[in-house]
């Protein structure tokens, strides 16, 4: 499958970096926020945007992680059933607002399990959504408060986020190719 590589390395990196200003200058600073990151690449990603707030913030930002794969709307379809991860959520929720991170928005689904498993866990005062990719083709009606970069794509391309942490490098690539069904299963 072709592909083009979108971001590379340092891409990424600005991208997070001004995604960490962007949340601090929105909330009046980072008091009450706790980073929740979508398993697998949400995770790592809301760690950077942490470790960016320290930075230049010199505060510490509660970083946790979600694991989405039972509150998914098409288990019962799936070929294989997703691997289930520990979700590890640092602190009450209730009253905080809520910095969920995630690699790709595409058709919101991903989120709406996402919100569904996080309100599992109490009721934060908001939810605000980052999003490294922001593809488009929305089925919910699901936005990004955050987004690295907006690309368009078609049905049949893919969006890969690679990132060190998972992948060995990063860089973000649109795979050319891909079935329907499988942009389905991975939306």
């Amino acid at each position: 499958m072709p592909e083009k590589v979108i971001l590379n390395k340092e891409d990424v990196r600005r991208a997070i970096t001004r995604i960490a200003h962007e949340i601090v200058e929105r909330n009046h600073g980072c008091d009450g926020i706790i980073l929740i990151g979508v398993h697998t690449r949400g995770a790592p990603l809301a760690k950077r945007i942490a470790a960016n707030i320290k930075e230049f913030e010199q505060a510490e930002v509660p970083v946790g992680d979600l694991d989405i794969s039972l509150h998914r709307d098409d288990l019962t379809s799936l070929e294989v059933q997703p691997s289930l991860r520990p979700t590890n959520i640092p602190d009450d929720i209730e009253g905080k607002r809520i910095i969920l991170v995630d690699d790709v928005l595409y058709t919101g689904r991903s989120i709406r399990a996402a919100m569904d498993a996080l309100i599992e866990h109490g009721r934060p005062q908001s939810i605000q959504l980052v999003v490294l990719i922001d593809r488009g083709h929305r089925e919910i009606p699901i936005r990004a408060d955050f987004v690295g970069k907006n690309m368009p794509t078609s049905r049949d391309e893919e969006v890969e986020v690679r990132l060190k942490e998972v992948d060995g490098r990063d860089e973000v690539a649109i795979v050319k190719g891909v079935s329907e069904r499988e942009s389905i299963v991975k939306g």
